[in-house]
Formats: C-alpha cells, structure tokens, sequence
C-alpha cells in the first residue's frame, strides 16, 4: 500500500505491516485513505482529529445548502386593490429569498357560483408578477381553494441557461 505522512509527504509502497509500524513509531492511526486505487493509499494521521475535521466539514456544507420551502398567501375573493398590493410585496418578498409561493384564492360560501371571478382575480395576480415570477404549476380548483404555485424567475433562468 502506498502511505502518506502527517505532514503529507509520500513515503512510498510499503507493506501493510511495515505501515502500521511507522504509524504506531510516531504515535498516530494508520486510515486508509482511498482502498479502490491501485495500490491502496492509506495516510498517518491522528484519527480523532481527522474525526473532527470531517464532522466541522459537514456542518458548513449543510449550513451553506438552503432548500426551498413554500410560503403560501391566502387571498378572499373580493380583497380590495390595496390590500392586494400588500400581498403581492410580500409574496415577491419570498420569491427574492428563493421560495416557492402557493397563492390561494379562497371561496366562502355563495361565492362558490363565482369561481370565473376567482379566476379573473388569479390571472390579475399572476399578470402582476410576471415581470417576478413562473408559474409553476397552473392554476386549479381543491375544494373551496383555486390555487396556483409560483417561483422566482431567477431560478427559471438558472435552470434553463
């Protein structure tokens, strides 16, 4: 096997037992680095350490890696112009941090017999933020809930360069 020093200098192909012994002369673990390679590589290195490094290693990548979540903005049937310029800062809000928004249009009793303005109001909406956001999935009708999912256009141009 091929070993390599703390320091990381080749000490070249040795046996595993030679190996061993000039870990333990120097009072640190003998790890085999890479067993696929032709010959193994294997390195002296203090394996508590070498432990340690590789667990803080793991917890800056999971830390740098965010998944997207999907916020949601519910939105009645007759809100007013105002208030949904309100909920439109704050659904691009979330689209500049990188989430998913699922817009609900909720339906609340005789106002079922006007599911067209419902729509009418989901294509104003999602003709105000065309300049923001893609639509992600199109929008459908769940019980008393017309509901559309969009994302940030920078993740469309990411995706498809």
């Amino acid at each position: 096997m091929r070993v390599i020093s703390e320091s990381g200098e080749q000490l070249g192909v040795m046996r595993r037992a030679d190996a061993l012994r000039a870990a333990e002369d120097v009072g640190l673990d003998l790890v085999e680095i890479s067993p696929s390679a032709t010959p193994p590589v294997a390195k002296i290195i203090d394996w508590g350490k070498f432990q340690y490094q590789k667990m803080k290693e793991q917890q800056r990548n999971k830390r740098s890696v965010r998944s997207s979540e999907i916020k949601q903005m519910r939105l009645g049937l007759k809100i007013g112009q105002h208030d949904l310029e309100i909920k439109l800062r704050k659904i691009r809000e979330f689209l500049e941090a990188g989430d998913k928004v699922k817009i609900l249009v909720i339906f609340r009793g005789r106002e079922m017999a006007h599911q067209d303005v419902g729509r009418e109001l989901m294509k104003k909406i999602i003709g105000l933020l065309e300049d923001d956001a893609v639509v992600d999935q199109q929008p459908q009708m769940s019980g008393r809930n017309l509901s559309v999912v969009v994302r940030s256009n920078n993740n469309a141009k990411a995706k498809n360069p």
